[in-house]
């Protein structure tokens, strides 16, 4: 039996179990961006942008995003606490730096819980085979997903254990199994047609096309590094994570290279994908391959893959506004930093977690505008991600940095030089403006900067609330390792438990 390391809690305060193993991890990791979600939540975009020399797309993408698991495991193996990239940035550079990342990373999840649980109330109609909900209906039955999904997060660790593992197994066997049937006897066209662009933006087919899709894959293949928001509540977590976020990353990469060069290659029609005649090309592969017979069990399982991705993603961010109330820097910390009593786990948490999304689905009176708010998310992984892979850069850099048990030795510098730069490239190429024009209204040619400028602004209201409890925070733990005698004062900012 494997003994823990030491605890990243208070001295007095609420114990977590480590009830989670790497197994469980992986798991984690693996739901949360999910080989559905990841690539039918963009394939059409994909396509549509770049025609079928996107999937190159999902290659780069997926290489570029190991740079950032990579990363991110050097930070969670010096720092295996909970909260993930709050208490990473906080201890990189300084209390309120850190507040403000874990704060954008808050709304980034939220906001992509509320997205799942509109995108699967629209795969309910085709599934059952009744009329499509108009837009009331669509946002009743979003609410209600909200709920059951809250209930379930509730009920405890063992619900969450069993439902991630079944999707785990459904998602990647019927995904290798559906492109495999695809590929053997449904294939339409040669492989050489992944070298063209079939007619996609040929006037400006590099930034309007192929970045474009690029961009769109990069949302994709974003949350991996969720889990580590639960590190306290995972044996080994300083050894266990790393290779959980990396080999759930890979494992999931490759199942969608797999799945998109099986529907590039059964597409019949790319001109009527590319002129967005067909809005679905991967449901509409499917149902001509396979026939409308098979459409049902395959909405089904997106429906799997996104209500798994969900509920994952509601366990993960409630961890960080725990981390956040056990610091006592939100308002109404001490009510939220409480544990329950049969699992130790953060409900408070979870059903704030719940309210907010409900208030974001709330928000979706129109497509337009909810696509705005995914856009937001889409931005806020990059932003998040940056200001810390950023700031271990720059630690490095000037030799401040010191490893945990996970290294990469003399590839770290390389590596993370080369995650800044795809995190820096990739807010840019989200936030650049792409559909100018009277066809489109404007707030959704600039969506992420408003999505991330209203996440800023209710964030620094309630920061000018805290920012008192914030520099007490700052001075305890200044004082503690004056006490301690520790040489690097941002090595740690909890008193650490017994074993």
């Amino acid at each position: 039996m494997s003994h823990p390391s030491p605890r990243a809690t208070p001295a007095g305060s609420a114990t977590l179990k480590r009830q989670f193993r790497m197994r469980d991890a992986f798991t984690l990791a693996f739901v949360f961006i999910s080989p559905i979600v990841a690539l039918y939540a963009v394939f059409g975009l994909v396509m549509q942008a770049a025609g079928p020399a996107g999937w190159w797309a999902f290659a780069i993408v997926l290489v570029l995003q190991l740079l950032i698991a990579l990363s991110l495991g050097v930070l969670v193996s010096r720092w295996p606490f909970q909260g993930g990239s709050y208490q990473w940035a906080r201890r990189l550079v300084g209390e309120n730096y850190g507040w403000a990342a874990g704060w954008a990373y808050i709304w980034t999840i939220v906001i992509v819980i509320a997205s799942n649980a509109y995108a699967i109330a629209s795969f309910i109609p085709p599934l059952l085979s009744i009329p499509e909900f108009t837009l009331p209906e669509h946002i009743l039955v979003a609410l209600g997903i909200l709920v059951l999904t809250t209930g379930l997060n509730l009920i405890g660790p063992v619900v969450l254990k069993i439902l991630t593992r079944l999707s785990l197994a459904a998602e990647v066997i019927g995904s290798i199994v559906l492109a495999t049937v695809l590929l053997i006897w449904h294939r339409e066209q040669p492989f050489d047609i992944l070298f063209t662009s079939g007619g996609a933006a040929d006037g400006d087919y590099l930034w309007g096309g192929f970045i474009l899709a690029i961009g769109f894959v990069g949302f994709g293949f974003a949350g991996f590094e969720t889990v580590c928001s639960m590190a306290e509540e995972i044996e080994n977590p300083e050894k266990n994570l790393p290779k959980a976020i990396v080999g759930a990353l890979a494992t999931i990469g490759i199942v969608v290279l797999y799945s998109s060069l099986a529907l590039v290659l059964s597409t019949p029609d790319f001109g009527a994908v590319i002129a967005g005649a067909i809005v679905d090309p991967a449901a509409n592969n499917i149902t001509e391959a396979l026939g409308p017979g098979i459409a049902q069990p395959f909405f089904a399982l997106v429906i799997i893959g996104f209500a798994a991705s969900m509920l994952t993603a509601q366990t993960s961010i409630s961890r960080v506004i725990w981390s956040f109330s056990r610091d006592g820097v939100l308002p109404a910390s001490k009510f939220l930093s409480k544990l329950s009593n049969k699992h130790r786990t953060p409900n408070r948490a979870i059903i704030v977690v719940g309210l907010l999304a409900v208030v974001i689905t709330l928000l979706a009176f129109s497509e337009q505008v909810y696509a705005t708010l995914i856009a937001a998310a889409a931005g806020g992984f990059f932003v998040t991600m940056g200001l810390v892979v950023v700031a271990l850069l720059v630690r490095i850099v000037s030799k401040k940095w010191h490893h945990g048990p996970f290294t990469l030795g003399a590839f770290t510098l390389p590596v993370v030089i080369g995650a800044a730069g795809w995190i820096i490239f990739e807010i840019i190429n989200l936030a650049w403006p792409r559909n100018p024009g009277d066809e489109l209204p404007w707030y959704v040619s600039w969506s992420v900067p408003i999505g991330l400028a209203g996440i800023a602004l209710v964030g620094l209201l309630v920061w000018l609330s805290v920012r008192d409890r914030i520099r007490n925070v700052n001075q305890d733990l200044h004082e503690h390792h004056e006490i301690a005698g520790e040489e690097d004062s941002q090595t740690t900012g909890y008193i650490a438990a017994p074993k």
